[in-house]
């Protein structure tokens, strides 16, 4: 459920017409709902009620400070994988005890300022991250919480770009090899095991993957404990697939339903990595049609959306709804259009041969399901400056990044003095 329809035959979310956000900020924008946030982030806290769970929300979905202390506020941590996404959470008032550090190429800088926040954990994914974590963690006298990240080589059968839990992807310990490194991380000064942790891809659509990462985490659970090691905090990270083309998905309940099934006897704290189920349908994409193109063989809509502000199509073909911002009038028949943007790139379509109602230049168009990775996967592209982000919260909008201007671009740039004079041929 989102909060995005059509009132009087213009698009809305929640209480604000989209048209009169365009009118003020231009276009394109990115627009996320309070409503659809907080109601996501509540039905996975409800499936999850009664035991000791954190909902880490994934930064990485989507880093917008306003839509991370939204969810902030109804008691989400953040689970992130960079120094970067550290200072957002900080910033977005999520406390350090609440936050969870992955990633397999963390930096001694970045591991300083995770020990200084006091986060929850690290989820450690080699063996030389764990020694320079120790050193780290030492030089500051400070002990670090630590659960080691397994791969548990579980297929879980999504885009191959998206898959992390196989033996030959980049993420965690092969699982076999676990016993030894929680065996070497208990000798490490200024280490404090706590956990484990996994997470084996991203948008799955099926539980059975899960299921059986579960039942691999169970059996390293029950081994580690019998060599001695206490194992309080389990991390299951996130992968919770959402529909982008009516695709089938399984909701909170079945999904809480295969974390108890697999870990719920265990006694330890749950960590959940929730990222695109929260946000993902939390968010839309505005742009405007600039030109109706009849080509040789096709019909396009280039609107002022491009690859550079929305690269899911291009990058994964992930596919989006698209729709008008001013509803078809009844027995309007569609046409079929592919809907590009004015990058020099032919991968910089949003959508191929997609039936729409025939519209004239200006008019708005909505790209659903675009709350998540998203704006965060955003560039700069063809010198194109970030387009803003707008969170609505009832009847009221804020600005929650502002549009960057090629001047703030150029600002960051300049020219070597040996030119010298104005820096002319």
């Amino acid at each position: 459920m989102d909060h995005f329809d059509y009132r009087d035959g213009h698009l809305f979310v929640e209480d604000v017409p989209i048209a009169d956000i365009a009118d003020a900020v231009g276009t394109p924008f990115y627009c996320y709902s309070s409503a659809t946030l907080t109601r996501h982030h509540d039905v996975l806290a409800d499936a999850f009620a009664g035991r000791d769970v954190l909902i880490a929300f994934a930064v990485k979905a989507n880093s917008n400070i306003a839509v991370m202390n939204t969810l902030a506020r109804r008691g989400a941590g953040a689970a992130l994988v960079s120094g970067g996404e550290l200072r957002r959470a900080l910033a977005a008032g999520v406390p350090g005890d609440r936050i969870v550090f992955s990633g397999v190429g963390k930096t001694r800088a970045e591991m300083g300022l995770a020990l200084d926040a006091g986060i929850l954990q690290f989820n450690v994914e080699s063996e030389p991250e764990l020694r320079t974590l120790s050193e780290v963690a030492t030089a500051r006298g400070i002990t670090a919480p630590v659960a080691i990240r397994i791969n548990p080589d579980v297929d879980a059968k999504v885009h191959q770009k998206i898959t992390t839990g196989l033996r030959e992807n980049k993420f965690g310990i092969e699982w076999t090899l676990a016993p030894e490194i929680y065996a070497h991380a208990a000798t490490l000064p200024g280490i404090r095991v706590v956990g484990m942790s996994v997470h084996i891809g991203s948008q799955l659509l099926d539980l059975a993957p899960f299921g059986q990462a579960f039942a691999r985490m169970r059996d390293m659970v029950f081994r580690l404990r019998r060599d001695g090691h206490q194992i309080d905090i389990l991390d299951v990270g996130g992968g919770l697939g959402i529909p982008y083309d009516d695709q089938p998905s399984p909701g909170p309940e079945a999904y809480a339903a295969a974390v108890f099934d697999g870990l719920g006897d265990l006694g330890c704290k749950l960590v959940l990595e929730p990222g695109r189920m929260i946000a993902g349908n939390a968010g839309v994409l505005i742009t405007r049609l600039l030109y109706r193109k009849e080509g040789a063989l096709r019909t396009f809509y280039v609107v002022d959306a491009a690859m550079n502000d929305l690269l899911r199509p291009s990058l994964y073909d992930a596919y989006h709804h698209i729709l008008p911002c001013r509803r078809p009038s009844p027995g309007t028949v569609n046409i079929e259009v592919d809907v590009v943007g004015p990058i020099c790139e032919t991968g910089d379509t949003l959508a191929r041969q997609r039936s729409l109602p025939p519209m004239a230049e200006g008019d708005l168009m909505a790209v659903r399901t675009a709350g998540a990775y998203c704006a965060v996967m955003a560039s700069t592209y063809n010198s194109r400056p970030l387009v803003p982000e707008v969170l609505v919260a009832d009847d009221r909008w804020h600005l929650a990044r502002r549009r960057l201007e090629i001047d703030d671009l150029l600002a960051l740039e300049s020219r070597p003095d040996w030119f010298g004079g104005d820096g002319g041929a």
